[in-house]
């Protein structure tokens, strides 16, 4: 057994005036519309929440690879200097 939907505006209807029923479905179009484009949206706002958090992990772990980067080029410098230090 199928359920029929009613139709929003019957035939009847349409046919005394046609403009309020045009404008009647054109509303209902444009409603669905709208919270089909509010859903699109959250679902994209959500999306790029998750990538953005995984970007802040990467730009965390580069950021220490980096300082950990510059501590042993400190150190090799230190010792560089000293090297040339002890020659002189």
């Amino acid at each position: 057994m199928e359920a029929k939907v009613p139709l929003p505006v019957s035939f009847a209807e349409f046919s005394k005036e046609p403009v309020k029923a045009i404008l009647f479905i054109a509303l209902l179009a444009i409603g669905y519309l709208y919270v089909d484009n509010r859903i699109d949206k959250n679902n994209i706002i959500e999306h790029q929440g998750k990538k953005i958090e995984v970007l802040e992990q990467r730009v965390e772990s580069l950021t220490e690879q980096l300082i950990q980067t510059n501590i042993l080029m400190a150190e090799a410098t230190a010792e560089l200097r000293a090297l040339k230090a002890m020659k002189q």
